[in-house]
């Protein structure tokens, strides 16, 4: 083993020498690639000024039509995540309930709801709003879009939950338990803040799956978010779909990388905290906490 690695071995100028001639390889590949989808593109007259135009010299295209689905999207992906969330960490604790009474129903609930299409719960729920609510047709397709993802976002990230808790050592249930904290505070002040930067990078990839998933109402619900905006522009502007297309993707794309991003950030953040932070519990602290009326006792 290399005294600079303890996962592999450093690579030796054999070794380096064909990763970079790999590495040249595939650059020249992606270009070779990059050069024939243009010039096909310009082949069919995809490339003409007046494609592009519209995103450029027009900004009714933005403030009519690609803002405004920009804006319902992050509506109905923000709404989905604040609300899934909290009941994600709820299901995934109730997993690992000691009480099978507990356990039982909440495992049901979380693969019931992992198991079905998340368009199909969608479109299940735009028709029970249309049958036994009174919410108006304009922002059913919202409530509708808005239930799907809770419901079935919310079994998935309840599967990370529990996941996360149960990679930590068991050794820090059992420290809490020697300074006497009930299960419930075992959980939220010791297993949960030390479990979410495990969870953090899946917990991240699922967000970034609720931000697309939006666009599976505005198919098939009419929901006027970003990508549905797409055939609104190409009839008003004309035959320029790819060009609306590429716009859009790139759109998509700064969104979900800045999500990314923000969730890289914080992790750093929570990692720092955890080598810089060394706070110790001593007896008053383990007494304060063993007292009745501090913290929740169930588990």
């Amino acid at each position: 083993m290399s005294a600079t690695s303890v996962l592999y071995d450093a690579p030796g100028s054999r070794a380096k020498r064909r990763n970079v001639l790999y590495t040249v390889l595939f650059v020249v590949l992606c270009a070779l690639a990059a050069w024939w989808v243009l010039a096909a593109m310009a082949d069919k007259g995809q490339l003409a000024s007046e494609k592009w135009s519209p995103f450029a010299t027009d900004s009714q295209a933005w403030t009519t039509y690609l803002l405004p689905g920009l804006g319902k999207t992050l509506t109905a992906a923000g709404l989905s995540i604040v609300i899934a969330l909290p009941f994600a960490a709820l299901l995934g604790i109730g997993r690992l309930s000691d009480h099978a009474w507990v356990r039982g129903p909440v495992g049901v609930v979380v693969e019931f709801f992992r198991s079905i299409p998340v368009l199909l719960m969608m479109l299940f729920a735009n028709q029970a709003y249309a049958e036994y609510s009174t919410i108006s047709s304009d922002i059913r397709p919202m409530y509708a879009v808005v239930t799907g993802l809770v419901l079935y976002n919310a079994s998935v990230m309840a599967e990370i939950v529990r996941a996360g808790i149960l990679s930590l050592p068991f050794g820090q249930t059992d420290a809490a338990k020697a300074i006497g904290m009930r299960k419930g505070q075992t959980m939220t002040s010791v297993l949960l803040p030390q479990g979410v930067t495990a969870m953090l990078p899946a917990l991240v990839s699922q967000l970034v799956v609720i931000v697309k998933d939006t666009a599976l109402g505005g198919a098939l619900l009419g929901l006027p978010e970003l990508l549905s905006q797409s055939r609104t522009i190409t009839a008003n502007y004309g035959a320029n779909t790819i060009a609306t297309f590429t716009v859009i993707a790139v759109i998509y794309i700064a969104l979900n990388s800045s999500i990314t991003a923000l969730a890289g950030r914080l992790e750093q953040r929570l990692r720092r905290a955890k080598r810089s932070t060394g706070a110790v519990l001593g007896a008053g602290d383990a007494q304060e906490l063993n007292t009745p009326g501090h913290g929740s006792g169930a588990g």
